[in-house]
């Protein structure tokens, strides 16, 4: 696991990072911030696209160390094409090299978690791992902007693009040394439905492990229609990722509107420069909440945990949005943060607990394709908000971290209620009373 964090550290270290130096970049060499936007806007875009079929082909993978090497290599030479090509080839140019680059972007955000299930069995060891793993996406989200800022203003912002894209090659490296075993699977929780099975599917056997080192033995290979198809099938009919994955991609929608709101509210309360220290003190909070959750083994279920966390969340930004001055919103931040690290956690957990082992990877990289676009909606929509509006707005963000609970608690209601008439109309119905025989599987 040390390993593993590492590895992640420094390919979320790139990811964070070049969001902020490719701006930077732009307005150094063309005095436009529009520039900059642009791109990153298609360094963002095919989070959203790409995603299902970047999780669909890391399940056909033969070898899944070489397909993820791949990935993040060319993830780090997309970062370097881009510090060479911004202000000194055409736009267009420069857009299509940085959608290649983002092409990548759901195996850094969410392929790579789904690799602590080749690593470590299921139980309260793997659960501590995905706790580590929410803390590494937190240090990255503080130190990635952080480390752009300072070298792209001590040395130049070309640099430091360099400098992400070395980091990004660090782990690259690191991934070819990671001992992945064969896919150990994951367990059930007694009374869920397991997810069903696509129809003339085979499945790789679990509870066996590969020695330490070796490949995960090859799945049969399946069409990648239905592979893409499956992949998305899995996150719709198991009631915990589709009501996870709803509930996040509702919240981020909010959190992708807060940087921009926090900025505006700084600027509300007199002090223009303190946006960046609002969302310094949220991401700083987010961290300390995740390290807290390593340290102390809750007894609460993860389900109410996810809650807990949202209406946390909530809270802590609609005191921020009454907050008198900086430091006190500054401090309300901070405790949202708290709650937010505790929801990337639990939805971590969730991920691995409730997907089928073939379809593990694709459930990561969709949750969080789909949590990107989420938070791309919420940036659009905060591009409408002023100064003058900003109370309004991040109470607006509250709300909406509130709805993400509400909607998170319905989803898993209403799946329930479903199972449960099944099973009775099952009972009820004719041939109720009639035995079955018994069938017992085969070793």
């Amino acid at each position: 696991m040390p390993r593993y964090l590492v590895t992640a550290f420094f390919a979320r270290l790139a990811d964070e990072g070049t969001a902020v130096a490719v701006v930077m970049l732009a307005v150094a060499r063309t005095g436009s911030a529009a520039h900059g936007a642009f791109v990153l806007t298609a360094w963002m875009a095919p989070h959203v696209l790409a995603a299902p079929l970047a999780g669909a082909l890391a399940e056909r993978a033969r070898r899944p160390r070489l397909f993820h090497c791949g990935a993040l290599g060319g993830f780090a030479l997309a970062i370097s094409a881009v510090a060479f090509s911004v202000g000194r080839l055409p736009l267009p140019l420069v857009l299509v090299v940085a959608a290649a680059g983002g092409c990548c972007g759901p195996i850094v955000s969410g392929g790579l978690s789904s690799l602590i299930s080749r690593l470590l069995p299921a139980g309260a060891e793997r659960d501590r791992a995905y706790s580590w793993d929410a803390v590494v996406y937190n240090a990255a989200a503080v130190g990635g902007p952080g480390a752009a800022g300072l070298l792209a203003s001590a040395v130049s912002p070309a640099a430091a693009m360099l400098a992400l894209s070395a980091a990004a090659a660090c782990a690259c490296a690191l991934t070819a040394l990671l001992p992945l075993r064969a896919d150990m699977g994951a367990e059930v929780p007694a009374g869920t439905e397991a997810p069903a099975r696509a129809e003339g599917a085979t499945e790789t056997p679990t509870g066996a492990e590969a020695p330490a080192g070796a490949e995960a033995s090859p799945v049969a290979p399946t069409r990648l229609r239905r592979d893409l198809a499956d992949g998305l099938r899995t996150v719709w009919r198991e009631r915990e990722l589709r009501a996870i994955t709803a509930a996040t991609c509702l919240a981020f929608t909010g959190i992708g509107a807060l940087t921009t709101t926090g900025v505006l509210l700084a600027t509300h309360l007199g002090s223009a420069g303190a946006g960046g220290l609002l969302m310094t003190a949220f991401a700083v909070g987010a961290l300390a909440g995740t390290l807290g959750l390593t340290r102390v083994r809750p007894t609460v279920s993860p389900q109410r945990l996810a809650v807990i966390g949202l209406a946390g969340t909530a809270l802590g930004l609609a005191a921020a949005a009454s907050a008198p001055s900086v430091p006190v919103a500054a401090a309300c931040f901070a405790v949202a943060g708290a709650f937010d690290g505790l929801v990337l956690t639990v939805t971590l957990r969730l991920r691995a607990d409730h997907s089928p082992t073939r379809r593990r990877t694709q459930v990561f990289t969709i949750g969080a394709g789909l949590k990107m676009s989420g938070a791309a909606a919420g940036s659009a929509l905060a591009g409408l908000a002023t100064a003058g509006t900003a109370r309004e707005y991040l109470a607006g963000i509250a709300l909406v971290q509130a709805a993400a609970a509400l909607l998170y608690v319905l989803t898993r209601r209403d799946a329930r209620r479903g199972t449960r008439r099944e099973v009775s109309g099952g009972r009820c119905g004719p041939g109720a009373g009639r035995s079955r025989p018994s069938v017992r599987p085969r070793s």
